[in-house]
């Protein structure tokens, strides 16, 4: 690994951790003593997304990711739940070995994650997802999680 300050090649790792979906490692340049982090991820495969209107589009982690974000904002959650529930629902689609997924079968996971994990954020992703047209689709929903 090239060090990312002076470009020596030779460095080494401080320090270790395992994430869920990839590993961390503290390096430090033998060299300039400078350190850095790099993470480290298993390369997947490449997952498709067939949307409701039937375009395909590639399966995005970090745009499922900020989806995620959103829906969370102003919410007491930390940014290591919303990463976990992104890493979860990432490692469920490539376990099913499906190489093109349904974006409902998507969504479905994901307010499925929400609803365990808060239930404004669920709301707010539900009302976008399924595309609430006024307040009586807001109230079915409240409804329906009681």
């Amino acid at each position: 690994m090239r060090c990312t300050f002076c470009e020596h090649k030779d460095t080494k790792v401080v320090d270790k951790r395992d994430l869920d979906s990839s590993t961390r490692r503290r390096r430090e340049c033998l060299k300039c003593n400078q350190r850095f982090t790099t993470y480290e991820n298993a390369e997947t495969i490449n997952l498709m997304i067939q949307k409701k209107d039937q375009r395909r589009e590639q399966f995005n982690k970090e745009k499922l990711r900020m989806g995620l974000l959103k829906a969370c904002e102003k919410r007491p959650i930390p940014v290591e739940k919303v990463d976990q529930i992104a890493d979860r629902i990432e490692a469920s689609l490539m376990q099913s070995k499906q190489k093109e997924i349904k974006s409902n079968m998507l969504g479905e996971k994901i307010m499925r994650e929400l609803k365990k994990l808060d239930n404004v954020a669920y709301i707010r992703f539900a009302s976008v997802y399924r595309d609430f047209k006024d307040i009586n689709d807001f109230k079915k929903e409240i409804k329906g999680m009681k």
